[in-house]
């Protein structure tokens, strides 16, 4: 099946996880994305998690749908292959992404030179080219030195590299905006972005910067809450943990009706001279809201509170492990339309995700597993550069371009 962006090609040379997951996210709507690395793998070619044989589920992860050409870029002919590659002629070619800062022969003017209207997105660490990444920035900006358990003074880096995450969406968008500028100018152009950057607008988007700044706030660590709201984690009688959200008034009342307290609810909002049908006097009161309802959830089990919390369309949700996650949650199976059980190569059969977007004229396409490194190098070189088998021999024979084999399948 066609993707929405079927007929597009792009070019990657990337690492780490934004540009990967740009990469992949243009793969999964249909695009021709076409990965490059060097023989023996990029910098996270063998990055964890990797299987008890060493393939690495992280490389799996992020180039689903991919292409992948093996080449040597420390070798002049390397290095024409490569520019040949991103400035192939094409109108619905000339794009190339990348976080790699490589000076003179894949830089965008060495680039433009070759293809006029070519179109680069950059990826920096900082907008001043200085190394970084999302566990250095996010300490950085103070996201740590907010986040653990109420009075505790240790930062807590966060495991999730959210800043990567929502770099990678922009460099899609900056990708697309700049494909529609040169459909209707026919003008290329070179857009950078950096991680931190992408960082720092977020903590002033949120209106951290304005608290700071307007009303000389440090925000506090506040453990499980939901900051200027209610939202709280209880522990329940089966010893599972809950977590639930009144952060609207219809969530509030929800809740309140739920666990039978809304007189008690009124008698504490009487009592602190607080109107706790507003959001931030419910953040006031957070403390003593949670004495209240802690003994509700002391009192039941999983069982018992689910089917009432989803009956009542209630916000909330069950803490789990990555492990109770992918055996108990039924969007990370087959039940989920995005998700269909496919064979790695080197891995074996998992459940992996398509595209999270569907759109209401085409229909979903399925996932695509990862390519082997090097596994469709005979192909682009014949396809989409023109070579010739006898050209292709000879730079496979003198090292400079490989072949991918698929890795054994694990045990």
């Amino acid at each position: 099946m066609a993707g929405v962006l079927a007929g597009m090609r792009v070019v990657e040379g990337s690492a780490f996880v934004a540009v990967p997951l740009a990469g992949m996210t243009l793969a999964q709507m249909g695009a021709d994305v076409i990965r490059f690395d060097r023989p023996q793998g990029g910098l996270d070619a063998h990055r964890w998690p990797v299987t008890k044989d060493g393939t690495s589920l992280f490389w799996a992860g992020l180039n689903k749908g991919k292409r992948s050409l093996a080449v040597d870029m420390a070798r002049p002919e390397g290095q024409e292959i490569i520019s040949e590659l991103i400035c192939a002629p094409g109108p619905d070619a000339g794009m190339f992404l990348t976080n790699l800062r490589v000076r003179g022969w894949m830089d965008y003017p060495a680039l433009k030179a070759r293809r006029e209207d070519l179109i680069m997105v950059s990826l920096l660490g900082t907008r001043r080219g200085e190394p970084a990444v999302d566990y250095t920035v996010n300490p950085s900006l103070g996201f740590p030195m907010a986040t653990g358990a109420e009075g505790s003074a240790e930062p807590v880096a966060h495991v999730l590299p959210a800043w990567d995450c929502i770099a990678g969406g922009m460099v899609v968008q900056a990708l697309l905006a700049a494909e529609r500028h040169r459909l209707r100018t026919g003008k290329g152009q070179v857009a950078e972005l950096a991680l931190k950057d992408v960082a720092a607008a977020m903590l002033a988007n949120l209106g951290i910067v304005g608290e700071v700044v307007a009303n000389g706030v440090d925000r506090p660590k506040a453990g499980n809450s939901l900051y200027g709201a209610y939202g709280q984690d209880f522990t329940l009688a089966c010893g599972r943990r809950v977590m639930v959200i009144g952060l609207t008034d219809r969530q509030w009342r929800g809740l309140v009706k739920v666990l039978g307290l809304a007189q008690e609810v009124a008698n504490l909002g009487q009592r602190m001279a607080l109107d706790l049908s507003k959001e931030g006097d419910r953040w006031e009161a957070r403390k003593e809201i949670t004495a209240l309802f802690a003994p509700w959830f002391a009192a039941r089990r999983l069982e018992v509170v689910a089917p009432l919390f989803d009956g009542a369309g209630l916000t909330w949700s069950v803490f789990r492990s990555f492990a109770q996650a992918v055996a108990e949650d039924p969007d990370l199976s087959e039940e989920n339309p995005m998700m269909r059980v496919i064979h790695q190569p080197g891995v074996g059969a998992l459940p992996v995700p398509g595209s999270p977007v569907t759109f209401s004229d085409l229909e979903r396409m399925g996932p695509v597993p990862a390519p082997v490194l090097g596994e469709h190098t005979e192909a682009i070189l014949a396809d989409v550069l023109g070579l010739g088998s006898g050209q292709i021999g000879r730079l496979m024979d003198e090292g400079v371009v490989s072949q991918g084999v698929a890795p054994k399948r694990a045990a």
